[in-house]
């Protein structure tokens, strides 16, 4: 079911298990009539959630790995990266821009950018001679700043009019090089299908998986990384989730420190290693900023993996791209920033 108001009971799943929790707490310590059945409900409940979420907890086997022992942990061949939703309408750009200046990430990538915040980031130039800049006044904008070459970019529209994402070479030391796709897909809503999201990230899924350089793919999916459509995105690129058995690092809401989930994400090739991961302070928007730092290597490596798309998986993901490329529609929110 890809309704929205489906979907978007995807994304509380840690606060109703912590609820439950807490149900089950007071009712066995009050035992209120028919305390049984509310007991037994709370604890179906709680497992349910925790069938969804407890990957993400530090019990589970992790995806990403560490450096092994023998591998080169060089600077030449890592990259952090710096992943921001600016929020449109903010406009305290000063916020971002220390932010940046203090973590010093090798890319920046700041979504939601219009044409006052690139001019306002132009301040960052000196750290950053590499830029792929598309202002856009619909909440879609998208400008990723790099110290590192950022070869053969393309800005596409690979499935919604309107929502571009962002697709270019980066090489690293020793002839190393990784692909970089950033990407911002449309947000659920309670009123229509969540389609174009899930097209979105299935099509960027099918080229990671048909691409001969190791990628990383980043960007505010607006999607929980338990979802059905995460699931599917990982099964389909093969790609990595490094949050696996460390934290879900929730992102957005900043300012609501009681709905908070994790939307802003990065997957990676089995061929890098984790350095670090953090969620950095809050700069003015409604989501916290993400860095991660990872280690290019030569060979393949992970502590589990993915499950593999099945045949039907692959023809039902390739329906819904297709559909959803022959709809013409106005991307979901496109004017939910505008100041008026």
């Amino acid at each position: 079911m890809s309704h929205g108001f489906i979907r978007s009971a995807d994304f509380p799943r840690q606060q109703i298990l912590f609820l439950a929790l807490l149900l089950i707490a007071v009712t066995w310590w009050f035992e209120p009539p028919a305390w049984p059945w509310i007991f037994g409900l709370m604890i179906a409940a709680s497992v349910a959630q925790f069938f969804h979420i407890g990957r993400y907890l530090p019990i589970w086997h992790k995806q990403s790995l560490r450096p092994r022992k023998g591998e080169d942990v060089s600077d030449s061949r890592s990259v952090s990266l710096l992943a921001a939703n600016v929020k449109k309408s903010n406009r305290a750009y000063h916020h971002l821009i220390a932010q940046t200046r203090r973590v010093r990430p090798d890319i920046l990538m700041a979504l939601e950018v219009d044409q006052e915040w690139i001019d306002a980031l132009h301040e960052l130039s000196d750290l950053y001679p590499h830029q792929q800049l598309r202002p856009l006044d619909t909440g879609y904008g998208m400008a990723v700043y790099s110290r590192l070459p950022l070869e053969d970019a393309q800005f596409r529209e690979k499935v919604v009019d309107g929502v571009p994402s962002l697709r270019t070479r980066v090489p690293l030391a020793d002839g190393l090089a990784f692909r970089l796709y950033v990407v911002h897909p449309e947000p659920p809503v309670p009123y229509q299908d969540t389609e174009g999201r899930d097209a979105e990230m299935s099509a960027v899924a099918i080229e990671v998986r048909d691409d001969p350089l190791p990628a990383i793919v980043s960007g505010d999916l607006n999607d929980v990384a338990w979802s059905i459509t995460t699931r599917r995105f990982q099964q389909v690129s093969g790609l990595l989730d490094p949050r696996v058995g460390r934290g879900f690092y929730n992102t957005f809401s900043a300012t609501m420190p009681w709905m908070r989930w994790p939307l802003d994400h990065l997957f990676h090739d089995a061929q890098f290693r984790l350095l670090d991961m953090r969620r950095e302070a809050k700069n003015g928007s409604d989501h916290f900023p993400m860095y991660f730092k990872l280690l290019l290597t030569p060979v393949e490596a992970a502590e589990t993996r993915p499950d593999t798309a099945t045949a039907e998986d692959m023809e039902e993901i390739t329906d819904m791209i297709d559909r959803e490329k022959n709809t013409t529609r106005e991307a979901i929110g496109s004017d939910w920033e505008d100041e008026n």
